[in-house]
């Protein structure tokens, strides 16, 4: 069942307080929320929004860091195959 943009935000919300620093957390959500739109036009329109795996890669390689995740998601989007990689090697090592 799609979810609606607001929804989404709002299930977000909680996971997202816990990554970011409290003046960031709005910021990420806007940037997730610009993520859902760019996925859409990039694999729409069965595509409405970033896969849960995906975005679980972008969070983990983020650390938290609001400009990291801007480039993290831009590199998901153009092709998430790589954050893919990189996520996997970071599980790797920090197992």
């Amino acid at each position: 069942m799609a979810l609606g943009s607001e929804q989404r935000r709002g299930e977000r919300k909680p996971r997202i307080e816990g990554l970011f620093a409290g003046e960031q957390v709005e910021a990420a959500l806007d940037l997730l929320h610009l993520m859902d739109m760019a996925w859409h036009d990039c694999y729409g329109p069965q595509e409405l929004e970033v896969p849960p795996s995906v975005l679980d890669d972008v969070l983990l390689l983020a650390e938290g860091d609001l400009a990291v995740l801007i480039t993290v998601a831009r590199e998901a989007v153009v092709d998430f195959r790589d954050v893919r990689i990189a996520a996997d090697a970071r599980r790797t090592t920090s197992s």
